[in-house]
């Protein structure tokens, strides 16, 4: 019988992939806990989570039973008109650990449609109260999905460049750092003169794609600050920082200047089925309530507030407030701190960071996004049994928060190996 793998070229177009050069794609058959495993049953650690989704483990029994009991009453509805249990209560249990200004909610399909919910919440925000703000603001090397709005507040050309003259007007600022933010905060004062910012989208604390760049919060406080004193509207995209990861519920609970809007996915629904989330506050969907019907919000998906989609979060929600999650998420911050101690000084390293259970280091030696070196580093974590995704010369691990220290030892041990090979 022909192999999954193989049969896989006929027909299919994978993410991110330069097909040419890239023509395998390795099947998976199955996956538990933290493993994955292949069709010919070798196992790999998910030291990424899927994509930072997976954070509870794979096929967790917990977030299984309960969706299979919410299958068996209600697979799907329409949200427009409609309304239904699981929709409701994710809406009263996510409230609770929400940053306190946020109110409302808008569910969508995934990331990238949370941030362009966002983005059109701010534009139209503007708009209905008679004012004319088009500029959208975002931080250099920002990543914020692959629609349109979210492409054109992105910075990473490599995924934007043959769509760039069809983009919404952006401006870029750098992250801040304690060296930089009193040159940001005077660019700024100067900016805000002309009144046409309408919003300013950030990854808060970490942007992922950037290669788990962070950024210092307490100059980020201050843009946040100065923003908010001229009506421009926050947009904290904690599409990868949210749920935990960070050490808190969001990156946006390590600042006082809470956003106006925020956009949620991924780890929202524990990498079962997929789901965005755009809240805001009471203020925002204010200027959208009105007797004028061309006020309102019109943007909808066909799987909006899927029923099975809430009930995987709802389960995924119970699960992180649960005393062992959050003892195994302090387990994990301990286990990062202590590798750190043993790599961060090696000739071979050039730099390292962490926030919670985001861990990332630098290799010391120059290293294309996707080029052969980077390929081999990706070769030697799989033929090690570890599935961890390099970002050019960038390691970082984002464990489920379910993991081991065995389990985590091993990705540390493929680590170790890979700085001694390089």
């Amino acid at each position: 019988m022909e192999k999954l793998s193989q049969r896989d070229k006929k027909h299919l177009w994978h993410p991110l992939t330069q097909h040419k050069m890239h023509p395998n794609m390795l099947a998976i058959a199955r996956a538990e806990g933290a493993f994955l495993y292949d069709e010919d049953g070798k196992e790999y650690i998910d030291g990424i989570s899927s994509w930072y989704t997976c954070m509870y483990g794979h096929c967790h029994p917990y977030i299984l039973g309960k969706v299979m009991d919410q299958m068996q009453r209600l697979d799907q509805v329409v949200f427009s008109g409609f309304t239904h249990e699981p929709a409701v209560r994710l809406s009263e249990e996510l409230i609770k650990i929400l940053p306190g200004n946020q109110e409302k909610m808008f569910f969508s399909d995934n990331g990238s449609t949370a941030t362009e919910i966002g983005i059109k919440m701010a534009l139209q925000y503007h708009f209905n109260r008679g004012e004319k703000r088009n500029v959208l603001l975002a931080f250099e090397e920002g990543f914020h999905g692959d629609t349109f709005g979210a492409m054109s507040v992105s910075g990473l050309s490599v995924y934007n460049g043959p769509f760039e003259e069809f983009f919404i007007e952006v401006e870029r600022i750098p992250v801040p750092t304690s060296e930089n933010i009193d040159g940001i905060v005077e660019q700024l004062k100067k900016r805000l003169k002309n009144n046409d910012l309408a919003g300013f989208i950030y990854e808060p604390l970490v942007q992922g794609a950037a290669a788990m760049k962070m950024h210092d919060a307490d100059g980020l406080e201050q843009i946040l600050a100065l923003l908010k004193e001229h009506q421009v509207l926050t947009i904290a995209d904690e599409v990868m920082t949210g749920f935990g990861k960070t050490g808190k519920f969001f990156a946006s609970d390590y600042l006082s200047t809470k956003p106006d809007i925020m956009c949620l996915s991924k780890a929202l629904t524990a990498g079962l089925v997929p789901m965005g989330l755009t809240t805001c506050t009471e203020e925002v969907y204010g200027a959208f309530y009105s007797d004028d019907i061309a006020k309102g919000l019109f943007h909808g998906h066909t799987y909006t507030a899927n029923p099975l989609a809430c009930t995987a979060a709802l389960s995924a929600l119970e699960l992180l407030q649960t005393d062992q999650v959050q003892e195994n998420i302090s387990n994990i911050v301990r286990w990062h701190q202590e590798f750190n101690e043993e790599v961060k000084n090696h000739p071979k390293v050039a730099g390292t960071r962490q926030l919670g259970v985001i861990y990332a280091l630098d290799l010391n030696v120059k290293m294309e996004r996707y080029g052969n070196l980077r390929d081999r580093l990706f070769k030697h974590f799989m033929d090690s049994g570890v599935f961890l995704r390099p970002l050019g010369n960038t390691i970082y691990i984002l464990a489920p928060f379910i993991i081991s220290k065995e389990q985590m030892e091993k990705i540390y041990d493929a680590i170790r190996s890979a700085i001694e090979s390089i």
